[in-house]
C-alpha cells in the first residue's frame, strides 16, 4: 500500500469539503478527491456506517486517489456534521431508512452525471446495508459495489429475526422512539473504554477517531434510538425476501470477519452466496469490525482485495 506521507489527522489540500442539498433542502456534508494523474480510473462514492464520519477513512480515500480514482464521501443526514434527527446531539435516530435511501438516490444521480465512470459505490456497516438495499430497490446503478462489514444482520441474535423485530417494535411503541436503545456511558458523549475491542486492533488508528471527535465535537454520536433499531430490522428483513438479492447482476465484493461483534458474519456469507456476482473476502480473529482501520497486516490485505476487484471491474468496462 502507498501510505507515504498520509496524515490521518489532516484534510489534504487537494481534497475539498463542501455541502450538498437534499431534495428537501437539508444540507449534508461531502468531501471530494480528484483522481491522481490526467485520466482517472473512474469514481468511487463511499458511505460510512451508523454514528460514523468520513474523517475516519481519510487514509483509504487518499490511497484510492493516488491509485487514480476520483473519490467522494458523504455523511448520512442526521449524522456527523449533517444535523440530528432525534431529541439530542448524541443519540442516532431516523424515522425510516427510506429517508436515507431517498437522499442517496438524489445524490447519486447528480454525482454520477458529474464524474467519470466506471462508478463504484462503497459502504461500511450500516452504509453497506443502505447502498445494497438502494441497489436492490433500483435507486442506484453502480458498475460495481464494495461492502465493508455490511450490516445485513445484528450480531448475537438469540431468537429468530422476526421475533427480535417484534420485540423492537414493542420497545419503540411503549416509550419515546427517539430514546437510546442501549447504554453508552455515564456521561453522554463519553467514549466507553472497551469500545476499541469492538472496532480495531490498531490503537493508533483508533486514537485518530478520538482526535477528530475532540477537534470536531459535532461528529460525536453514541447509541442508536429504539426507532433506529426497529427500522433497521425492517430494512434488513426487506433484503431477505426471496429473489431480492438473486436479481442483482452487479459485481459486489463483500468483506467481513467472523470476529465481528456488531454485525452478523453469517448473514454476510449468505448474501455473498445469493448475489449472482457476489465475492466474499473473509477474515477471522485477526480483524474486528472496522477492517479498513485495522492493523497494517489486515488492512493491506483488504485494500489489495479491493484494488484487485476494482481493476477487474475497470478492465471489463473498457
Amino acid at each position: 500500500m502507498n501510505r507515504d506521507a498520509i496524515d490521518r489527522r489532516v484534510i489534504p489540500g487537494h481534497s475539498t469539503e463542501s455541502r450538498w442539498q437534499a431534495a428537501d433542502g437539508h444540507a449534508i456534508r461531502r468531501i471530494d478527491w480528484p483522481g491522481a494523474g490526467d485520466s482517472p480510473k473512474g469514481s468511487i462514492l463511499f458511505m460510512p456506517g451508523r454514528g460514523d464520519n468520513y474523517e475516519k477513512y481519510l487514509e483509504s480515500f487518499e490511497e484510492w486517489h493516488r491509485a487514480g480514482w476520483q473519490v467522494t464521501a458523504s455523511d448520512w443526514r442526521g449524522q456527523a456534521d449533517s444535523g440530528r434527527l432525534g431529541n439530542d446531539a448524541v443519540t442516532g435516530h431516523v424515522d425510516d431508512f427510506d429517508i436515507w435511501l431517498d437522499d442517496l438516490a438524489h445524490f447519486w444521480a447528480g454525482w454520477k452525471a458529474a464524474t467519470p465512470g466506471p462508478h463504484i459505490l462503497m459502504g461500511h456497516s450500516m452504509g453497506g446495508h443502505l447502498v445494497l438495499r438502494a441497489l436492490a430497490d433500483g435507486r442506484v446503478d453502480p458498475g460495481a459495489m464494495v461492502l465493508s462489514a455490511p450490516m445485513l444482520g445484528f450480531y448475537g441474535n438469540i431468537l429468530p429475526v422476526g421475533w427480535m423485530h417484534g420485540a423492537a417494535r414493542l420497545m419503540k411503541k411503549i416509550g419515546d422512539p427517539m430514546r437510546p436503545a442501549w447504554k453508552w456511558s455515564e456521561k453522554p458523549g463519553e467514549i466507553p473504554a472497551a469500545r476499541i475491542n469492538l472496532l480495531t486492533h490498531d490503537k493508533e488508528r483508533y486514537s485518530d477517531e478520538l482526535w477528530w471527535r475532540e477537534k470536531r465535537p459535532e461528529l460525536v454520536m453514541g447509541p442508536g434510538s429504539w426507532g433506529w433499531v426497529e427500522r433497521a430490522y425492517a430494512s434488513m428483513r426487506s433484503l431477505y425476501r426471496p429473489g431480492r438479492l438473486e436479481a442483482i447482476d452487479t459485481p459486489v465484493l463483500l468483506i467481513g470477519t467472523s470476529n465481528d461483534k456488531l454485525v452478523d458474519m453469517k448473514a454476510i456469507v449468505r448474501a455473498s452466496e445469493r448475489l449472482p456476482q457476489g465475492e466474499l473476502f473473509a477474515f477471522g480473529k485477526e480483524a474486528h469490525h472496522e477492517i479498513l482501520r485495522e492493523v497494517d497486516e489486515v488492512r493491506d490485505r483488504a485494500m489489495a482485495a479491493i484494488a484487485d476487484f476494482l481493476d477487474r471491474v475497470v478492465s471489463r468496462e473498457r
